[in-house]
């Protein structure tokens, strides 16, 4: 798989890399998630297992109880993943390799892949933001136009008012289909020796921990709760709407937006052969909502994206006084700084983006 390159030997990085380095070291703070992060861990799983458990044990026996369960079991998966599961993958949670990997696998209880995701997020995403062809997170399924460099269809037009749907199924996907093509399609781009597993061991531990997912949030409920098949699907897309929905408008409004730029690997080398990588981040990805501290607890500073693409070996609880640094920074070389002040008008944005990729001449 051929990627291209940034060149990183420029004047905003380095004087970047130097102050962050000279604020975590005159604070006498290291790069990894503090007590602060820990705290995360048993309130964000309570958030998920509390609910499942009070219907397990015939505490909510209200089938619309349930479905308000379900619901908030929502909110835990997504507060996991962005809260915990992602420093995790990216080696911030903690100075302890160990502990970060145990901290990854959360993603297994969520029903999810850590190996997958460190791929797809860590490798192509992070590498290559918003790189046509490479960044898989702007190459959704057909039916969705994330980039004005994938080919137009008619359907399009109409994605603005559709693609919540689609939203809404995104960790359902995960838990299904979506891993198991992801791990045939990183096997085939020779992607899996990056991460030192072989694919027969990758397909094994998939399939253990999607068996060990289902019984746990299929088959138990189904012997133990006086419900049927139907009631059970339509309780378990609950609660993956609300996490699928909540994940998908954070990390869609920091890339997918009027204001990013969207790039062509064949072009960009012509066209910016001296554009360093974080320049490139600046460039494809946005901020929001930073003022609101309880909304940044939620999502692990993920509405401090460009922070976190800058600096993704970096706990996000830093994040709010290094965007300090990377504006003043950015604004000295007259580079872009995307933000929005609420996280609604990103959201919008977002929408917005859509609305123009759903014609033919975007």
């Amino acid at each position: 798989m051929e990627f291209i390159k940034f060149n990183k030997r420029d004047a905003f990085s380095k004087e970047l890399a130097l102050e962050v380095n000279e604020y975590l070291k005159a604070n006498n703070k290291n790069k990894f998630g503090s007590w602060k992060i820990f705290l995360k861990v048993p309130l964000m799983f309570s958030i998920y297992l509390v609910p499942y458990f009070l219907m397990i044990f015939g505490v909510i026996e209200n089938q619309w109880m349930m479905l308000l369960a379900a619901a908030i079991m929502g909110f835990g998966m997504s507060g996991i993943g962005l809260a915990i599961m992602h420093d995790a993958n990216h080696g911030s949670f903690s100075r302890y390799d160990w502990v970060n990997k145990l901290m990854s696998y959360s993603m297994e209880v969520l029903g999810g892949n850590s190996l997958n995701w460190k791929i797809q997020h860590n490798v192509l995403h992070h590498s290559f933001t918003n790189v046509h062809d490479l960044d898989e997170d702007i190459k959704p399924a057909p039916l969705l136009r994330f980039s004005p460099n994938e080919p137009f269809k008619k359907i399009h037009r109409f994605q603005m008012y559709y693609a919540w749907f689609f939203y809404s199924l995104m960790t359902l996907s995960w838990m299904t289909n979506k891993d198991f093509m992801q791990l045939i399609r990183y096997k085939k781009k020779d992607l899996l020796k990056s991460q030192n597993i072989t694919y027969r061991k990758a397909m094994t531990q998939l399939i253990i921990n999607k068996t060990l997912y289902y019984i746990g949030i299929a088959v138990i409920p189904m012997l133990v709760l006086d419900i049927n098949f139907f009631q059970w699907l339509l309780g378990f897309y609950v609660m993956h709407f609300v996490s699928g929905s909540m994940l998908a408008f954070i990390f869609q409004p920091a890339h997918v937006i009027e204001e990013t730029t969207f790039i062509k690997p064949d072009t960009y080398k012509d066209e910016n052969p001296e554009e360093s990588w974080a320049v490139h981040q600046m460039k494809t990805t946005a901020n929001f909502e930073n003022w609101n501290p309880i909304f940044t607890w939620y999502v692990g500073g993920l509405n401090y994206q460009i922070e976190h693409h800058l600096f993704p070996d970096i706990s996000h609880i830093h994040y709010p006084k290094i965007s300090k640094i990377v504006r003043k920074v950015a604004k000295k070389h007259d580079v872009p700084y995307r933000y929005h002040k609420m996280w609604f008008g990103a959201i919008a944005s977002h929408l917005k983006m859509l609305n123009k990729l759903g014609k033919p001449t975007v």
